[in-house]
């Protein structure tokens, strides 16, 4: 995150030549005593979980007006010091980072202007370098502008400068600079970082997610490392490793320090790959949130050309919401019928003076946006006739938040009923250990209490020995549909781990109740697969494990559940251990049985 080099402006203020004189007089004076702090960002390695390098940032005296980076290059421009403070930043810079021991490589930002400015002298980086005793294939140099540059031969002529000494390249703030996709054409770097402007909430913008999809693709064609900056938060972070990059900076791990961290706490890496990190992602937010697109909304006293304009001016829009003083949606006006609207004769002169509530769909589709996708895909399907580039509205707390599109809803839907499958138990087609493990991890990660309970059938296995593998499989598909009739649809979780092993996870209160329900229902539909003689017995006879004919009771369902202490469980294996302890106590239990296990993170 260059906040040290990053595009210092140039300050157009008048001043008096008085005002100049001094502030050239202080700048001078910070050269000449090198009066510069260099502070530490970590880059780090999602798959290795490490520190992958330190950017070095830059700051003047903090007692001056010369603290800010944007401020200390702006006066070495004008006072023609640019290479001194240049060449005074990797300085100090390489010394620090050579006195703290930092791992992993050394981001050192640079100017290509600075090549240009009178006294440069080549191989001064690698006298410095050399006194510090680091080799130049330990550095990367960040090129950045501090002006538009029309002669893309000084920046090629940079990297080519530094790429001979054998230096690693990299292009900062892609996306923000003055020359974007260009630089990276001309100059082929090592590394490209996306400007923190595309990653912040990416989470929640499908545009930013498609921009930064795009350079992650012509990076991988082109051999180029990404880097992305500004990442601040969890959900960030794992959109970000979702999409497969794989180096990433910013407030979430660390920000900038004059002691940075030499290592990076396993608490902060909550996934293990880009495709556990997508998995987990929309295991933990499967909200129609993730549709979000923001756009900005219109009172109803507008005027249909000025709505118009508004289309015109950005064509990825295909609906505007017209909204009241307080946030509340009136409606849609949408691009189509404006369009059709003004392309009459006489359509434009008629209605461009008129006020578009006169013109608004009054009655779109409003979800919130912690809605699932599957409630909003049956609500649209239900509520109305929607075009496949439809827009809907999306609301928080009642107040506009944004729109989604139909499109985008359907191709989510697709997504998630393959994964669905994929991870499915083939037999009940309920939700396999994958799912299991990923829903518990991510109630976990967003601090969401919960119980989990653990079932299991009492005297399955001798029953699918004496009645057959076809009357096993119908036993264990009936107790799949006990369990979905009793949990809360959206809230609750239901998982088949496999042979006649379930797992329930209750975000619901009423978990005890729930149970119950379940124990009871099952007492009155197991009896359906028994014949008369076994159930006068009260059970059956099968052969045991020794070889001997053994009495069986009938069949019987053990639920044992607990509630994890979220403070000391940290992952699904900490809860899995709990939810087992639980089931072993209710097997103890003579006939269908709950047990509460009190014991709620382990010893």
């Amino acid at each position: 995150m260059n906040t040290s080099h990053s595009l210092a402006m140039r300050n157009t203020t008048s001043m008096s030549q008085h005002e100049l004189h001094d502030d050239f007089q202080v700048f001078g004076e910070i050269i000449a005593s090198k009066k510069l702090s260099p502070l530490f960002q970590p880059i780090v390695d999602l798959d290795q979980r490490t520190i992958y390098g330190y950017e070095s940032l830059i700051r003047g005296p903090s007692d001056s007006p010369y603290h800010s980076p944007v401020k200390l290059f702006d006066i070495a421009i004008r006072s023609g010091q640019l290479l001194e403070l240049d060449l005074l930043c990797r300085e100090v810079g390489i010394t620090h980072f050579q006195q703290k021991q930092l791992p992993g490589k050394l981001f050192l930002n640079a100017t290509p202007e600075s090549l240009l400015e009178p006294g440069h002298r080549s191989g001064l980086t690698l006298e410095i370098l050399s006194k510090a005793g680091i080799q130049p294939e330990n550095v990367v140099i960040e090129m950045t502008e501090q002006s538009p540059m029309e002669n893309f031969e000084v920046m090629r002529n940079a990297i080519e400068h530094y790429k001979l000494m054998g230096f690693k390249i990299a292009i900062d703030d892609l996306g923000a600079g003055y020359s974007g996709l260009r630089r990276w054409s001309e100059i082929r770097p090592d590394y490209v970082k996306i400007d923190k402007h595309f990653i912040q909430g990416i989470n929640e913008d499908q545009v930013k997610k498609s921009f930064v999809k795009s350079i992650n693709d012509i990076a991988q064609g082109l051999g180029c490392k990404v880097i992305a900056e500004g990442i601040e938060t969890l959900d960030e972070y794992r959109t970000i490793y979702a999409m497969g990059i794989t180096l990433i900076q910013g407030y979430y791990f660390s920000r900038p320090q004059l002691n940075p961290p030499y290592v990076i706490s396993n608490e902060l890496f909550c996934c293990s790959s880009p495709r556990d990190c997508g998995e987990l992602k929309n295991s933990s937010s499967e909200n129609i949130s993730e549709l979000l697109i923001k756009v900005p909304g219109v009172l109803p006293d507008i005027t249909l050309e000025e709505v118009h304009k508004i289309f015109h001016g950005n064509e990825t829009i295909n609906s505007i919401p017209v909204l009241d003083q307080d946030g509340i949606t009136r409606g849609l006006v949408r691009r189509n019928q404006l369009l059709a609207t003004f392309s009459t004769q006489y359509g434009r002169s008629l209605y461009g003076a008129r006020s578009v509530q006169e013109f608004i769909d009054h009655s779109p589709v409003i979800v919130d946006k912690d809605w699932s996708f599957e409630q909003v895909s049956k609500f649209v399907t239900d509520n109305m006739q929607m075009q496949i580039e439809d827009d809907f509205v999306i609301t928080e707390n009642g107040k506009f938040a944004g729109l989604g599109k139909v499109v985008q809803l359907l191709k989510k839907i697709t997504d998630l009923q393959i994964r669905n499958a994929r991870y499915a138990n083939p037999l009940t087609m309920l939700p396999g250990n994958v799912p299991i493990y990923e829903k518990i991890d991510a109630m976990l990660a967003a601090n969401n209490k919960f119980c989990i309970a653990y079932c299991d059938i009492d005297n399955f296995k001798p029953y699918n020995d004496v009645y057959g593998y076809a009357k096993g499989d119908k036993v264990i598909k009936t107790v799949a549909g006990i369990l979905l009739q009793y949990v809360i649809p959206n809230q609750d979780f239901v998982g088949h781990v496999g042979g006649d092993d379930f797992i329930l996870i209750f975000k619901s209160e009423n978990w005890h109740q729930c149970c119950e329900n379940i124990l009871n229902s099952f007492e009155q539909e197991i009896v359906k697969f028994y014949t008369d003689m076994d159930l006068k017995n009260n059970g059956i006879f099968a052969s045991a494990r020794n070889g001997e004919n053994e009495f069986y009771p009938v069949m019987s369902l053990s639920i044992g559940a607990v509630i994890p202490d979220l403070d000391h469980c940290h992952s699904y294996t900490d809860v899995a251990e709990l939810a087992s302890q639980a089931k072993s106590n209710a097997k103890n239990i003579p006939g269908n049985s709950l047990f509460h296990e009190r014991r709620v993170h382990r010893d």
